[in-house]
């Protein structure tokens, strides 16, 4: 039987426009872009050129670090354009979709009698290994790192986030078999909510089952992590999101690398927010087309209000990797409000009784728009960020000895256990308005340099 851990710190924060259980899908056609920041760590080197034609699988770069790890595309295709920006950073690799689609074969293969060499050489050679993100660093892995444990957090509650008890239907056979192959390399544990239904992840096989009762952020992978198997100085663990567990289980049944995956389209600013079945490095323009509600004063994020990344141009931006959603909320930058700070706010969501909403128990959902009320100031020492991370480390001091370069302090207060979407709820509440999911990553991509 699965193994129950309560978690009582952290935020439960109900956004309005939750994606209803409905499913539509996009039809494969346009320009879809493979974007190497989408694979933290990786410093890619283009194997293509504008004009040659590739298959799904087909490598687009490889990591220059480890030049067998290679991603593969998403479609097939011609490639468009290598677009790069400051110092010829690669932005995206471009791939104008052919009306037919042709896949790059590989051999199905029977994950259950399958060796860990086996199946780290087979995503290998998919260009699905750099999916596997390992901790510390938090950045994409690379084969020569051995691994004490493999994590996959299958819960989602980050707000608005998409529901894998949901998406997951239909895929049931290839998650266990994604499942089955990353346990033939170390052990596997997953985690899941109290109120997950899917037999596919309650009676998964060759993981060891871990069930997570809580607020906000319990789905987190890191979390999960310190309250099962805490990572320790000198130590490797994986981490991979459920959505690639899927495309390795597709992999080993199919032989062909399928980047489709379910995604919430949601978010108060969006009409009728559904899911979407579509690939990754989809144009935002295509999840979101003729589904705003307004054309301006919005804000769509590829990925969750708390840890995605804010649209500038829906053209050139493309659906990442690890995003299970596209939202879009109010920007709020057209807010004129009467009297200012000094309103009573009898409707809006308040942590602390700031708001006179408290006094009205609370809302099923709220609709928040992208403003911070208040600039960045000093950091106050008050214990904020540790009511909403249940981990057992402290944040506040971790911050401050992350912003002054202490690194022997951050060692100490557990910089090893933490990746930026872990203090995504510690910015929202922060008073000094810092923006913390920043300053861990860069903290962590000096740590990783020093101790390279």
């Amino acid at each position: 039987m699965a193994n129950l851990i309560k978690l009582r710190k952290g935020l439960t924060i109900n956004l309005a426009g939750a994606a209803a259980k409905e499913v539509t899908s996009l039809s494969t056609d346009g320009e879809y872009a493979l974007v190497p920041d989408d694979f933290v760590g990786v410093k890619p080197k283009v194997v293509v050129k504008p004009g040659d034609t590739v298959k799904a699988g087909d490598f687009l770069f490889v990591n220059k670090n480890a030049q067998q790890v290679g991603f593969a595309s998403p479609v097939s295709g011609t490639v468009t354009d290598v677009l790069r920006g400051d110092r010829r950073k690669v932005l995206s690799v471009k791939v104008k979709a052919d009306k037919e689609q042709v896949f790059k074969s590989f051999e199905p293969k029977d994950v259950d009698h399958l060796t860990a060499e086996q199946v780290i050489n087979s995503l290998l050679e998919a260009g699905l290994f750099g999916y596997i993100e390992q901790m510390p660093y938090a950045v994409s892995t690379t084969p020569n790192t051995k691994p004490a444990g493999i994590f996959v957090s299958a819960l989602r509650d980050m707000p608005l986030q998409a529901d894998f008890d949901f998406t997951v239907k239909g895929n049931e056979a290839e998650f266990q078999a994604g499942i089955t192959a990353l346990s033939k390399i170390a052990p596997v544990y997953l985690g899941i909510g109290s109120e997950t239904t899917n037999k596919a992840l309650t009676d998964a096989k060759d993981a060891e089952v871990t069930i997570f009762s809580g607020k906000c952020p319990a789905g987190n992978v890191d979390v999960q992590i310190n309250h099962t198997h805490p990572v320790c100085k000198g130590e490797v663990v994986w981490t991979v999101d459920p959505d690639s567990v899927v495309f390795f289980g597709r992999l080993f049944l199919s032989g062909k690398v399928n980047l489709t995956k379910t995604i919430a389209v949601a978010g108060s600013e969006i009409n009728e927010p559904a899911y979407l079945s579509t690939l990754v490095g989809t144009p935002i323009s295509r999840i979101v087309n003729n589904k705003l509600k307004h054309n301006e004063h919005v804000r769509v994020i590829n990925g969750n209000p708390l840890t995605g990344e804010p649209v500038t141009d829906m053209q050139q931006t493309y659906l990442g990797a690890h995003r299970s959603e596209v939202t879009a909320i109010p920007e709020g930058d057209n807010a004129n409000e009467l009297l200012g700070w000094i309103r009573p706010r009898t409707n809006e969501f308040s942590v602390s009784h700031s708001y006179f909403s408290w006094l009205f128990g609370k809302k099923k959902q709220y609709v928040l728009d992208a403003r911070i009320k208040g600039g960045e100031r000093h950091m106050i020492m008050s214990g904020e960020y540790d009511k909403v991370l249940p981990m057992d480390i402290y944040a506040e001091y971790l911050i401050k000895a992350i912003i002054t370069g202490d690194i022997d302090k951050q060692e100490q207060l557990g910089i090893y256990e933490v990746r930026p979407e872990d203090f995504a709820l510690a910015e929202f509440v922060d008073s000094s308005k810092l923006p913390l999911q920043q300053i861990v990553r860069n903290g962590l991509d000096i740590l990783r340099k020093e101790n390279a």
